[in-house]
């Protein structure tokens, strides 16, 4: 006689159409076995509406000055102990021409928060010379803080199409654990500046910690359904990991142990695959300061996005914003060889010289249309 298959509740899960709130924390929760079954579906997922090819968008962390206090991270305002820089246009140019030669699709300007006149205009600047450099071939990214709905509309029309703007959590009682209480840390502020992001055209982005202070699956569910309400095209996230010059780092104690902080961000990034199957999820660095092998085993579970480091190595060390950040003494180059042998390791293709745009941004914008 066949042996009869008795399912589990994960299998009763796996198979519905939608997920609600509930059936999130459950599966948060899953077991070694039950995790797999979990990574499996994901990854049939990901195969069958993004495909097997992971798309490198080169970060240039061009300065680590902001006018922020956030209490995880250290690049806040308040860490004197850290060596502020801005690398020059013509720097921050050369990293854009390095990501055009070696056929990476895109590239994401990345610094702390400013919104200066002085800051506006250098963006405007490189913004218009990465295009003219480029031929206007290379796609762009920035992740460059809260601005003024025009800010964001003439960037978007100077060749910036993807924004990305973490949240880093969903839940606003958490949001304000976090964060110092002042309006220039307002939760309802984040999300209207999100909600602009999508009004002026870009694919959205955002992402939250996992792992944090005080944190439950059930903040961790929210996150998940955050993303899905808003409507977001593409999510950065990964494990929390504390920074020894924050107010947060006291709290060190009371955190998971970091591998658990890994798992959980594994199934966070194989849910929010099943429940938005046509995102773009980046596989975060910080996995990879956890695990040697982080950000493969993301791409694994869902994740379709890397971002390999080509800031110049001598200012990599001082945009920390959490401990034992990865590949901060390696150049542009040791990084792009190292990748490609850790992706295709991981049954994955680099999509060279793609843009590797989300697919849910080409279905919201058609759907804003009718």
């Amino acid at each position: 006689m066949p042996q009869k298959i008795i399912k589990t509740q994960t299998d009763f899960l796996l198979e519905k159409e939608e997920l609600t709130h509930g059936d999130i924390v459950y599966l948060l929760q899953a077991n070694q076995k039950e995790r797999q079954k979990i990574f499996k579906r994901a990854a049939e997922i990901k195969q069958k509406y993004v495909g097997n090819k992971v798309y490198y968008r080169g970060l240039i962390e061009f300065s680590n000055i902001c006018s922020k206090d956030c209490f995880y991270c250290g690049i806040r305002r308040s860490n004197k102990h850290t060596n502020r820089y801005l690398i020059n246009e013509e720097a921050i140019l050369q990293a854009v021409k390095f990501a055009h030669d070696n056929r990476y699709g895109s590239v994401v300007f990345q610094a702390g928060e400013r919104s200066d006149k002085e800051f506006i205009e250098l963006i405007n600047r490189v913004l218009k010379r990465s295009k003219e450099l480029t031929n206007n071939e290379i796609g762009i990214t920035i992740s460059l803080g809260e601005q003024t709905y025009e800010v964001y509309k003439r960037w978007f029309g100077l060749g910036a199409h993807r924004y990305l703007l973490r949240i880093e959590s969903a839940t606003q009682a958490l949001y304000e654990q976090i964060h110092p209480k002042n309006k220039k840390h307002s939760f309802q502020e984040r999300i209207k500046a999100l909600r602009m992001l999508q009004k002026a055209g870009y694919q959205t982005g955002t992402g939250v910690m996992i792992g944090l202070p005080n944190q439950t699956y059930e903040h961790l569910a929210n996150d998940i359904l955050f993303f899905k309400d808003l409507g977001i095209d593409m999510v950065g996230m990964g494990a929390y990991i504390e920074h020894k010059e924050t107010p947060m780092f006291e709290k060190k104690d009371s955190l998971l142990p970091l591998n658990e902080r890994f798992t959980l961000s594994l199934k966070m990034i194989a849910i929010l695959r099943i429940v938005m199957k046509d995102i773009n999820i980046a596989a975060a660095t910080a996995l990879q300061a956890i695990d040697p092998l982080g950000r493969e085993k993301a791409i694994k579970v869902g994740a379709n996005i890397i971002m390999p480091n080509i800031t110049p190595t001598v200012h990599r060390a001082d945009y920390q914003l959490y401990e034992n950040k990865p590949c901060i003494d390696e150049g542009a180059d040791d990084c792009t060889g190292c990748l490609e042998a850790r992706i295709n390791l991981a049954g994955a293709e680099v999509g060279y010289g793609e843009w590797g745009d989300s697919p849910h941004y080409a279905k919201r914008i058609a759907n804003n249309k009718h």
